[in-house]
C-alpha cells in the first residue's frame, strides 16, 4: 500500500518524467532502434560459394572457391565469354612459372573470383595425368572485374616431374593443360608438353585470378619445389 506521502512523490516523479520526454521530443519509447522514414534497414547477405567442375575426381575441377563478395551485381565470367591462353613464362632450375591469361570477350563487364582448376592431361581422348594443381596461399584472393577486352591472369608453377624418382613418380609427357576458369564447369584445353607424374605426386601450384599482366617471376609461390 502506498502512503499518502509516497504516492504523492511517485505521482510527481511520473509527471516530471513525462514532461521531460515531451520537451526533448526524443520519444522515451520501449525500443532503442529507430528507422529514418523512407529507408529500409540494411540486412547482411552472403553468396554461396561457386560450384565444382564435373567429373569423378575433385582434382579435375576448380572446386569450391571462397565465398564471392557481394559487390556490384556483376555476373561471373563464363568460360564461353573468356579467351584463355598461355601467357608469359619463365623457367628456373627444376621447373617453370607459367602465366595463364583470361581475356573477356563479352560485351559487358563480368567478374572472376578465386582459383582456376588446372591439371595436366594426355590425349585426346583426354585423361588426367597425376594430381591437379594445388592452391597457393601466397597471393591474396580478390574479386577481379573485367571490362570487355580486359585480361586477368593466374600464375601456375610446374615442377619438372623428371626431378622425382621414377618409381615414386612414373613420369609421363602431357599433351595439354586442362583449365577451368574460376567457379566454372566448362574447361578449355591448352597445348602443353610438360612432364607430369602418373602417380599422385604434387608437381603444380596455382595462384588465384588477379588483375594485370604480372611477370611470372614477380610473385613466385615458392611451393612445390
Amino acid at each position: 500500500m502506498w502512503s499518502k506521502a509516497s504516492y504523492s512523490a511517485h505521482l510527481l516523479f511520473s509527471t516530471a518524467a513525462a514532461l521531460i520526454c515531451a520537451a526533448a521530443a526524443a520519444g522515451c519509447s520501449s525500443s532503442s532502434t529507430s528507422t529514418t522514414p523512407g529507408t529500409t534497414p540494411v540486412t547482411a547477405s552472403s553468396t554461396a560459394p561457386g560450384t565444382s567442375g564435373t567429373g569423378t575426381a575433385a582434382a579435375t575441377s576448380p572446386g569450391t572457391n571462397p565465398t564471392t563478395p557481394t559487390v556490384a551485381a556483376l555476373p561471373a565470367c563464363p568460360t564461353s565469354s573468356l579467351k584463355v591462353k598461355l601467357g608469359l613464362s619463365d623457367g628456373y632450375a627444376g621447373g617453370v612459372y607459367q602465366v595463364i591469361d583470361f581475356t573477356s570477350t563479352s560485351s559487358a563487364s563480368c567478374t572472376l573470383y578465386g582459383y582456376p582448376g588446372v591439371s595436366l592431361v594426355t590425349g585426346p581422348p583426354y585423361a588426367q595425368l597425376g594430381s591437379a594443381a594445388k592452391r597457393s596461399t601466397t597471393t591474396p584472393v580478390k574479386l577481379v572485374t573485367l571490362a570487355p577486352g580486359e585480361t586477368a591472369t593466374a600464375l601456375l608453377q610446374i615442377v619438372d616431374a623428371l626431378n622425382f624418382p621414377a618409381a615414386t613418380c612414373r613420369p609421363a609427357k602431357a599433351t595439354n593443360l586442362k583449365v577451368y576458369p574460376p567457379n566454372q564447369t566448362a574447361p578449355v584445353y591448352l597445348a602443353d608438353t610438360s612432364y607430369g607424374c602418373a602417380k599422385p605426386v604434387q608437381t603444380m601450384v596455382i595462384g588465384p585470378a588477379q588483375t594485370g599482366q604480372a611477370h611470372p617471376m614477380a610473385n613466385p609461390s615458392g611451393e612445390g619445389q
